[in-house]
């Protein structure tokens, strides 16, 4: 039973999703500070509020805080664009310069010149019209 656990544990996707959570966290930590510290700062800069949690609508007696879900849109579109960006795009050209060239496949028919159908190549009558195939 252990040695079940102990195979599940070090099997490589499991270890895998771990790393990425933890990177993930830390990864949380920058996008918090490029948001809070850098774009906030810029949006205040041009619209003069720090970010968009001021944006309330008030309908009958409660309030819909859009800001704070607008705050959330803009931090999810930066790290989905920098994770695009940064890890995505430069892992499809490594991964695209490391793949090596598929070899062709040798062709398994002939085209009968007669009804110009599709026969194998060991054929020696076409299946279509009966016409003999050199």
């Amino acid at each position: 039973m252990l040695k079940g656990f102990r195979d599940f544990i070090l099997r490589g996707n499991v270890v895998d999703l771990a790393v990425a959570v933890i990177l993930g966290a830390a990864f949380n930590a920058i996008v918090g500070s490029l948001v809070g510290d850098v774009l906030n700062p810029l949006i205040a800069a041009t619209i003069g509020k720090p970010d968009f949690s001021g944006v309330i609508l008030h309908v009958g007696g409660g309030q819909i805080k859009v800001g704070n879900f607008l705050n959330a849109v803009v931090s999810f579109l930066i790290v989905a664009g920098v994770v695009y960006f940064a890890i995505v795009t430069p892992m499809n050209a490594l991964m695209a310069r490391m793949k090596k060239p598929e070899a062709a496949a040798a062709p398994t028919t002939k085209t009968c010149p007669e009804c110009l159908s599709d026969i194998p190549l060991a054929a020696r009558r076409c299946a279509h019209c009966a016409q003999p195939v050199a």
